[in-house]
């Protein structure tokens, strides 16, 4: 896992997200997470389907936020949970040994524990301050990225406050990938702005 980890945002795409996906993938994102905090059920299986599709057969993994059931539904590649989600034990147990299980923590102590359960990756959130997450809650900083990063050797998503002057900064602490979503999916040319966080890291 490196380069640019995409996040849909419903609310702040300009294009709406299913062209947002589109030229995620056409910038050659390894993962998409399908993340919608409204909707129903049913649009939610629908739109994680149509993504699904989307992603078939380009080597760009999709990732379900929270929803386990979704993500079984629609043979997601994994899931992304936090502290208010399901366990991790539980959801390995549901999911099964194939899947991806990513986990957001906040400090040395989550992520050691994360790491210690089995997550895949951890999603070290917020390192800025962030108004794309209500409840993104305080930010960690950078110097705790660096801290979970000598703590654990399983990749690190950096997310929350992201910009493409930060990237740098956010790869020299450990960062194996980054999210920055208002800095995409609110531009005229999505795949233009990942391919500019994806030469960050030499994609």
């Amino acid at each position: 896992m490196k380069g640019y980890y995409f996040i849909t945002d419903e609310a702040l795409s300009a294009a709406g997200i299913m062209s947002d996906v589109e030229k995620a993938v056409a910038a050659g994102v390894a993962v998409v997470q399908y993340r919608n905090k409204t909707a129903d059920t049913r649009r939610m299986y629908d739109e994680a389907r149509r993504i699904r599709e989307i992603c078939a057969g380009t080597g760009t993994r999709l990732i379900i936020n929270d929803r386990i059931d979704i993500a079984l539904a629609v043979n997601a590649d994994g899931v992304h949970i936090g502290n208010e989600d399901m366990p991790y034990g539980d959801t390995r147990r549901i999911l099964g040994a194939g899947r991806i299980i990513g986990v957001t923590v906040h400090d040395v102590a989550e992520a050691v524990a994360a790491e210690r359960a089995g997550a895949d990756y951890l999603g070290v959130s917020p390192i800025y301050a962030t108004g794309t997450k209500a409840d993104a809650g305080a930010p960690c900083g950078i110097a705790m990225l660096a801290a979970i990063r000598r703590a654990c050797a399983i990749p690190l998503v950096a997310i929350g406050g992201i910009d493409l002057s930060r990237v740098d900064e956010c790869i020299a602490a450990g960062a194996d990938m980054v999210c920055a979503i208002s800095a995409v999916v609110t531009k005229a040319d999505v795949t233009g702005e990942i391919l500019r966080f994806q030469r960050k890291f030499g994609i």
